[in-house]
């Protein structure tokens, strides 16, 4: 009789898609499937002639790309202070639509995730994930319009154009993304989380990302006013709020929301994102190369948010693989953490059950740092 040889696979951190990340953990694995999982020393019992074989920083189901552009895969990358980030894609607008998100989900695959969440800006863009994505995920449609007089004729348009869209749904979901606090008005925001509230929409907003928006929220102050400028007839009046009590005042946190970024986060609105259930997700090497800052992942973990992990788009990240936004954070925080936003994480974000490595389980699903 042939038998297959049994190896155990061990890492820094093992995680198999469910309970707590595992410390000195292992997955059995026989031929082409896992046949166990749990502590080292537990299965090295269970399988005493099986041979022990370091797979690195961590072991764990595909991961989740919880935050990108697709459609700006052919822009060049833009390092620099934040300001000037917004007038570059507006620069290289012509290199932005459906064959850039062609790449950019070429290079998603490539990097072997198991979902991910796009920001749409073009109808051809959902069209194409809607109908070819051979990937689960979730692909938000952007509305970016600052000016408070077109908020209904704006609702109503974005509004036709999502309930056409649910029709083809498949195994990518429709969503809303209104861009920025400083980009969406007061009465549209309010009236897109209503909206996405009341049908069971994924919301996702970028949110307290640089000093500039704080600032432009708080005092109206900094180079914002000038793109709000650029773009809205009314004139700004601050809320006075920093971006994530102003969201939570207009009713835009909740457990279907995702808020991008969150770098420039104060303890209290820490607690305001765990108490709504709000998911945050980080994409840390685009905010070192917009020079924004680093997000508050300890205040995160002492407050129970939900975190997940995203690379921004290749305007300003370097690529599209996700597994190198962990990396970046090796050492800033518990590995347990990273590993479980890398994973679950994202998928809860995303509102997708997280795969698990099971006895049975393809070796295919494992995936290693």
């Amino acid at each position: 009789m042939f038998w297959l040889k049994t190896e155990l696979w061990t890492a820094e951190v093992v995680y198999t898609g469910f309970g707590t990340p595992m410390l000195q953990g292992a997955i059995a694995v026989q031929g082409k499937h896992v046949v166990g999982q749990g502590p080292l020393e537990e299965l090295k019992r269970r399988f005493p002639e099986a041979e022990v074989v370091p797979k690195g920083k961590a072991l764990f189901p595909p991961p989740v790309n919880a935050h990108t552009h697709l459609d700006l895969s052919l822009h060049p990358r833009y390092q620099g202070p934040f300001p000037g980030f917004i007038p570059h894609v507006v620069a290289h607008r012509e290199k932005r639509g459906l064959e850039a998100a062609r790449k950019g989900l070429e290079e998603l695959l490539a990097s072997g995730v198991g979902a991910f969440a796009d920001i749409v800006f073009h109808d051809e863009v959902m069209a194409f994930l809607l109908e070819e994505s051979p990937l689960p995920g979730v692909a938000y449609y952007e509305v970016f319009a600052p000016d408070p007089s077109v908020a209904e004729e704006v609702f109503g348009r974005v509004r036709a154009k999502v309930e056409a869209w649910r029709r083809k749904e498949g195994r990518v979901r429709v969503g809303l993304a209104p861009h920025a606090p400083y980009s969406v008005s007061a009465p549209l925001l309010r009236k897109l989380a209503q909206y996405a509230q009341a049908e069971g929409l994924p919301l996702m907003v970028h949110a307290g990302e640089s000093p500039e928006e704080v600032a432009f929220l708080l005092r109206g102050e900094g180079p914002l006013a000038e793109v709000h400028r650029r773009f809205s007839r009314t004139p700004w009046e601050p809320p006075g709020l920093t971006p994530v009590r102003y969201l939570h005042a207009l009713g835009v946190l909740g457990p279907g929301t995702a808020l991008v970024h969150g770098v420039q986060v104060d303890e209290e609105e820490a607690r305001l994102l765990a108490e709504t259930g709000t998911k945050v997700v980080l994409c840390p090497r685009s905010n070192a190369g917009l020079e924004v800052g680093e997000a508050p992942l300890a205040l995160y973990a002492r407050h129970g948010v939900e975190v997940a992990l995203g690379t921004d788009s290749r305007a300003s990240s370097p690529d599209l693989d996700v597994k190198n936004e962990a990396l970046s954070l090796s050492g800033k925080a518990d590995p347990r953490l990273l590993v479980r936003a890398l994973t679950r994480g994202g998928y809860r974000a995303l509102g997708l059950p997280t795969p698990r490595l099971t006895r049975g389980s393809p070796t295919s699903l494992v995936h290693s740092l």
